[in-house]
């Protein structure tokens, strides 16, 4: 992990960017408990006094088959932590017992008091034909989560579904693929 330390006088700034289009969500871990479960690859970066480590979900079934919501980041400290999710976000709190079932990979991050687990989505004809995934989350409070609308996975997926051929179609060029080899950005 890059650690950046200010060695001058007075203050000073660093900036950070999301890697794809999403948003930045800052958390004061001191007044969250000290710890937040987050989606793997969402820490973005944080001030001193916090670590990041994995969190496995503990039940086998979520192991086998939770897909993005197996393997989760833990982010445990007293200071603010940056997360990136996918799109726009929602922050949901559930009272004790209440439940949320939503995609596996909507859950963009949580308190740690969430019990995370994973059901069937539906019967077995609209787990076929219906277009959505297998499974869905079942989030059950007290606690906070935090909800993405759009997964890097489906985003990547959505991309690479949309690209057209291998090599693409020269951007917009009226030359295409002719125009590509003197474009100078090829080797």
């Amino acid at each position: 992990m890059t650690v950046f330390t200010h060695q001058g006088q007075g203050k000073a700034r660093v900036s950070f960017a999301s890697p794809y289009p999403g948003t930045i969500i800052p958390f004061d871990l001191a007044a969250m408990g000290g710890t937040l479960i987050a989606q793997k690859d969402a820490f973005l970066c944080a001030a001193k006094g916090v670590s990041i480590g994995i969190h496995f979900q503990r039940k086998i079934m979520t192991g086998m088959f939770g897909g993005e919501g197996f393997i989760m980041q833990k982010v445990e400290g007293n200071g603010f932590a940056f997360i990136h999710v996918g799109g726009c976000v929602i922050e949901r709190k559930l009272e004790a017992g209440e439940e949320l079932h939503i995609d596996t990979g909507c859950v963009a991050a949580m308190t740690s008091d969430i019990d995370f687990d994973i059901e069937r989505a539906g019967s077995i004809k609209s787990m076929i034909f219906g277009g959505e995934g297998f499974l869905f989350a079942r989030l059950r409070g007290p606690g906070t989560v935090w909800i993405q609308s759009l997964p890097f996975s489906r985003l990547a997926g959505r991309i690479l579904a949309n690209a057209g051929p291998v090599g693409g179609t020269g951007e917009g060029s009226i030359l295409g693929p002719v125009g590509d080899m003197f474009d100078g950005d090829n080797g």
